[in-house]
């Protein structure tokens, strides 16, 4: 079933290098363009959809466009910003593509300010102290990201006119964290590892050294006693985040690379003696029609960004990168294929995910500020 186009793509990332790209991506405009019609397809399709909504009467009844009116489309709202933010990362990758004026299109009507006072009111309002936290929160900030690091005078404007949505998650993550006692160490929306990751990504491109400083004792808090993580327990059966492998994706961000090898050493000790790709096999999705075990393709794709930003976090002459570098490889291999559309469960989601894989994202930015 696998195309030419699809295996170059899997070639370039077995072999760790992108191919002949726009920016030095690892996908060329086709691919590119098929995730960007994944999020197209869904930013501003309201149904079906999930609502993680606290009801405090009945005034509090309405449809999500008029509850959530920049984020209420790709089925629940965390994927709608990450839809949102796929967009807003492939047309400052590909500005002449097919894709770039729709993707532009939909940013700008999604990003007007009357929708994004409405978005700040709602996270402010009572009974929801832990909305989309920490997952959906990490990602808005991630799309905050993008979009200052995209020199457009359209991102510029964006970027600002989010900005009172973003300093009202960033908020919510700051008042949380001091009073978490203990880290979320499951496969789905609540981990903090993955979280993490993406908040401390943001904390650079935004400058915000004190939440940087919040993520980095939190995260030797909670993780830098952990020895033997227990990898062979994984996956759960409706993960789509690993938990060992977040937290050592998470920890090659915060300590000096020295540092890490040693802490990484006693995390995953099997991982010294792995020779070959074979040593974390990919998982299986058995029903990509259910929107839980689809959830194992993302795990896939996931799992295969996380190797790679381990395998970055280690010296150059490290043995454990080519073993690293390999499950990757393989981990790719399984999901790509399957971020078709096909089914709208996995279809509303995955396209993003491919594209932080494909993209390289969080390794340039956690180098820059280990």
């Amino acid at each position: 079933m696998r195309n030419s186009s699809w295996l170059s793509l899997l070639l370039a990332v077995a072999a760790g290098a992108a191919l002949p790209a726009q920016a030095g991506t690892g996908m060329d405009a086709a691919a590119a363009g098929r995730f960007a019609r994944l999020a197209l397809t869904c930013v501003h399709l309201e149904y079906p959809n999930k609502i993680s909504h606290v009801l405090g009467s009945g005034a509090d009844v309405r449809p999500p466009r008029e509850l959530t009116p920049v984020f209420f489309g790709c089925y629940d709202w965390h994927s709608a910003v990450h839809g949102h933010w796929l967009l807003a990362r492939l047309a400052r990758l590909y500005p002449q593509s097919e894709f770039a004026a729709g993707a532009r299109t939909a940013l700008e009507i999604s990003f007007a300010e009357a929708n994004v006072a409405k978005e700040v009111s709602y996270l402010q309002g009572a009974g929801r102290i832990s909305f989309e936290r920490p997952y959906g929160l990490a990602w808005l900030l991630q799309l905050v990201a993008e979009l200052r690091t995209w020199p457009d005078p359209d991102a510029r404007r964006w970027a600002a006119a989010l900005r009172p949505l973003e300093m009202e998650a960033a908020a919510h993550i700051r008042s949380w964290l001091p009073k978490l006692r203990y880290p979320i160490r499951v496969g789905e929306h609540a981990q903090t590892a993955f979280a993490f990751g993406l908040i401390r990504d943001w904390t650079i491109i935004a400058g915000d050294a004190g939440m940087r400083e919040l993520i980095d004792e939190r995260s030797r808090s909670y993780y830098l006693g952990d020895v033997n993580c227990p990898l062979d327990y994984e996956p759960s059966g409706e993960d789509f985040l690993s938990p060992c492998l977040a937290e050592a994706d998470l920890m090659r961000r915060v300590l000096p690379q020295v540092e890490f090898a040693g802490w990484l050493r006693r995390f995953l000790p099997g991982l010294s003696s792995a020779s070959s790709a074979d040593w974390l096999a990919p998982g299986i999705v058995t029903d990509r029609a259910d929107p839980k075990l689809a959830h194992i393709d993302g795990l896939n794709l996931s799992r295969a960004w996380m190797l790679r930003g381990i395998a970055s976090g280690l010296p150059a002459g490290d043995p454990r990168r080519a073993a690293l570098e390999g499950a990757a490889a393989r981990h790719a291999e399984a999901a790509l294929p399957a971020v078709t559309g096909e089914h709208y469960e996995g279809g509303h989601w995955l396209g993003s995910f491919a594209v932080y894989l494909l993209g390289g994202s969080g390794r340039t930015a956690g180098a820059a500020a280990r």
